[in-house]
């Protein structure tokens, strides 16, 4: 996957974040119990974070050689998709049985994260010798 498709990817996601943000502040606020737009907003919240942290990687892709950078990049799209994707699509009434695909999303972030910083220091523990 290329860097400019990365960022390409980490900008919709962004923009989409926001706008589902919106939507829940506005429209959904009558429609969605308490509960719900908790749960609304901290899909809205992990996909904006997790957006940001894919347009950084979109530009160390730019920058750097760093292998693996690809795989991570398409886990944190995966992740915010499984993540996301499974509260809202719970919310909007797809079955609850979805719900596994929820913490797979969160997993496949905490693994991509864990990925990046294992790369990123390995590269600087190297770059002192």
């Amino acid at each position: 996957m290329k860097p400019e498709r990365v960022m390409g990817i980490a900008a919709a996601l962004l923009a989409l974040g926001i706008g589902i943000g919106a939507l829940g502040s506005h429209a959904l606020r009558d429609v969605l119990g308490a509960r719900q737009l908790e749960s609304l907003d901290t899909a809205v919240d992990y996909q904006l974070l997790n957006a940001l942290g894919l347009l950084l990687i979109g530009l160390m892709m730019k920058t750097t050689a760093r292998p693996g950078l690809q795989r991570i990049a398409f886990a944190v799209i995966a992740g915010v998709a499984c993540f996301s994707g499974g509260i809202y699509l719970m919310l909007a009434g797809a079955p609850h049985v979805l719900g596994f695909v929820t913490p797979a999303g969160g997993v496949l972030l905490i693994g991509a994260w864990a990925t990046l910083a294992y790369v990123s220091l390995k590269d600087s523990r190297e770059d002192r010798r």
